[in-house]
């Protein structure tokens, strides 16, 4: 049987924090701001897998009102997902996520988020597209002002 579930999320940049896009540092003169590494790409993805299952959202697992989640690598938290995923007797089939940033361009990033997501789930590198879109300088992403993602995850019974 196979589940599919989709995931969104959006963090303001911000001054003096870290760029962090599925586990990857991108260099950049601001970062996402968040409770935790405020990794949007992994959170949708984390969203995406949670919805599959009828499992709730990021939120109710990993809430930011909870200190232990204060500057967590957000790969933790897709770890800790996937495993909830695991018992629950489903594996992931595929991934497809989407970044959206005005600026900094993402196309020489793609291999390095591609490649730090699978290692992280332990999946094969070809089970996860990542793309990357600008807004055409519309809305809050287009303004330079916040980074969003969105992912579908595709979950197979084992």
């Amino acid at each position: 049987m196979f589940r599919i579930g989709q995931g969104f999320d959006i963090h303001k940049l911000a001054e003096k924090r870290k760029l962090i896009l599925g586990g990857v540092e991108i260099p950049y003169s601001k970062g996402l701001l968040g409770h935790s590494d405020a990794d949007a790409l992994t959170h949708a993805i984390i969203d995406a897998m949670l919805g599959a299952l009828a499992l709730g959202d990021i939120g109710t697992h990993f809430p930011d009102n909870d200190p232990k989640y204060k500057d967590i690598d957000s790969l933790i938290l897709l770890k800790d997902t996937q495993n909830l995923i695991k018992e629950q007797g489903y594996t992931i089939n595929n991934i497809d996520c989407t970044i959206f940033a005005q600026e900094p361009k993402m196309k020489p990033y793609i291999p390095k988020i591609r490649e730090s997501l699978a290692q992280a789930l332990n999946i094969n590198v070809l089970l996860i597209s990542v793309k990357a879109k600008t807004m055409e300088e519309q809305d809050s992403v287009g303004h330079k002002q916040s980074i969003s993602a969105q992912s579908v995850v595709l979950l197979n019974k084992e």
